[in-house]
């Protein structure tokens, strides 16, 4: 009864597990235009309901209380897309002397520079009691940032910084 109990209470990790087993074990399930059409739900659906139950738990106060806090945000913003992908990119300059695949680093630097993907930050910091509201709209905004960062970088409107689009 006891292993049920702890089941019961970290049923995300359990999830997790048993969605890896199930993947294992049935690949074809979840490839593109199979079944599940991840093209389209994970894109568009998984995206908007994990926003949509995570804003229907919470209470408008909390989501304003959390707006205010632009200190948090500031740190959250900088340390996601200016310090994480500068520290990856000193990382990758001592692998880049070393026998690794060049496209590899090359892989390694792009997901370096993106931001955390909206589920696991939301999920993630709910699962451990953590500020729910100021994880919504850092992920919300930090993409939106990335994403303009990442558009401005390919149109050459922005090409200076650490990490060029070359």
């Amino acid at each position: 009864m006891r292993l049920l109990e702890r089941a019961r209470k970290e049923w995300f990790m359990v999830g997790i597990v048993v969605a890896i087993g199930a993947a294992k074990l049935e690949p074809s399930v979840g490839v593109n235009g199979g079944p599940l059409k991840p093209e389209i739900t994970v894109s568009y659906i998984a995206v908007a309901t994990i926003f949509f139950n995570s804003g229907l738990s919470l209470k408008t106060e909390e989501l304003t209380s959390a707006l205010v806090h632009l200190k948090l945000h500031l740190f959250i913003q900088i340390f996601t897309l200016a310090f994480f992908p500068a520290t990856i990119w000193l990382f990758l300059q001592l692998l880049s002397v070393t026998s690794i695949n060049e496209w590899l680093l090359k892989g390694l630097q792009t997901v370096g520079c993106m931001p955390p993907p909206v589920s696991s930050a939301v999920i993630l910091t709910k699962a451990v009691g953590g500020n729910e509201a100021a994880a919504i709209f850092n992920s919300a905004f930090g993409s939106f940032l990335s994403g303009a960062e990442h558009f401005l970088g390919q149109t050459g409107i922005m090409k200076a910084g650490l990490l060029t689009t070359d």
